[in-house]
């Protein structure tokens, strides 16, 4: 087998766009996340109202 001396041409980073940064909004928009937080909020919120006025 000979090994080819000419470069890689098929993958050249100049030519592709970089990757835009998504910052916190974007992973806060979406439903599967906003859905568990919402439970867990309301887990704790339950807890903590059991906690002040019923112990």
């Amino acid at each position: 087998m000979a090994h080819s001396t000419s470069p890689d041409t098929s993958r050249t980073p100049d030519t592709e766009p970089a990757p835009e940064g998504r910052g916190c909004l974007f992973a806060l928009s979406q439903p599967p996340l906003i859905l568990f937080l919402t439970v867990i909020g309301g887990l704790l919120l339950i807890t903590g109202l059991h906690d002040q006025f019923l112990l």
